[in-house]
């Protein structure tokens, strides 16, 4: 019994369990369990099967992912309340980073079937878990503004560097060429083609008015909650696994889908576009222009 008020304290202290009714915690905290962890000691890693949902009760971990040349990025630390491992539970969808101890750690843990039965008969947990979502990306959204706003100032001094570059270049180039018979070739012939092939406003409208076109917004949420196209489902690319399962899982993948949504630092568009070319869906397009180019038309936009 002890135990299990011990339990129960340490749910009551999380983000996500504060505000459960007493019965409900009392569930939880009978199924839960706890481990002890050394530091240094590895809870998952990326692409593990989604087995278990962890809530830190003391320590502290670190969230991270690797590349090819091992290079490590941290993507967040989580200390005593916070949880982590749900978001692979909810979408059905293998783990999506590392989860290493940073120090002596003790987490408590459900296992799948314990969390999904959970969420099935008590929908307040459910809603803890929505509330949750939105805290991350609300942070999100602020991050990415940040990021924006710093990379458009580094964006302005590389342009001037750039065009100093071009202008000398071009003119080493015309030097050259007069001197010599052969010359050389000032620009490129060919341009590698990258990325989604991409339509102009006037080629969506048509099936856009019939219904036959889905329009995809991959902007920030607080960018969608601005402007966007009348009818457009917003999947923020930071969010893309979650919002593509409660919006796009169950759609026709040889439906016409247009992405729309970039910024000069970051194209979300083509990002999005290329990860639902992934998924299956076989006719997607980016909006040629965006917003903007969809709104100069006149086309539908709302709020």
């Amino acid at each position: 019994m002890e135990e299990k008020g011990e339990a129960k304290k340490r749910l009551r202290e999380t983000a996500v369990f504060r505000d459960m009714p007493e019965d409900t915690l009392e569930e939880i905290a009978g199924v839960a369990e706890t481990k002890e962890f050394p530091a240094g000691t590895l809870v998952f890693r990326k692409d593990d099967p989604a087995d278990s949902f962890w809530i830190v009760n003391s320590g502290k971990v670190r969230v991270f992912l690797t590349d090819e040349e091992g290079i490590e990025t941290t993507l967040s630390q989580l200390g005593p309340g916070q949880s982590f491992g749900e978001m692979a539970l909810l979408t059905g969808e293998p783990r999506s980073a590392n989860v290493e101890t940073l120090e002596e750690t003790c987490l408590t843990y459900l296992a799948k079937e314990e969390f999904h039965r959970i969420l099935k008969h008590h929908p307040d947990v459910s809603l803890g878990f929505v509330r949750q979502m939105s805290r991350w990306l609300r942070h999100e959204d602020q991050r990415l503004q940040q990021e924006t706003r710093e990379k458009a100032r580094e964006q302005r001094v590389s342009w001037t560097d750039f065009a100093l570059i071009m202008g000398l270049s071009v003119l080493f180039a015309v030097a050259f060429n007069h001197s010599n018979p052969n010359g050389i070739a000032l620009f490129p012939k060919a341009v590698l083609a990258v990325g989604v092939p991409s339509v102009e406003p006037a080629g969506v409208i048509g099936d856009y008015e019939k219904g036959d076109t889905l329009l995809v917004d991959a902007m920030p949420g607080n960018f969608y909650e601005q402007a966007h196209i009348k009818g457009a489902v917003n999947i923020p690319l930071p969010l893309f696994e979650i919002s593509y399962l409660m919006n796009l899982a169950e759609v026709n993948k040889e439906r016409r889908i247009i992405v729309y949504g970039s910024t000069i630092s970051r194209p979300y568009d083509n990002e999005v576009a290329e990860k639902l070319l992934l998924r299956g869906h076989k006719n997607v397009r980016i909006l040629e222009g965006g917003l903007s180019a969809w709104r100069k038309k006149g086309y539908p936009v709302e709020p």
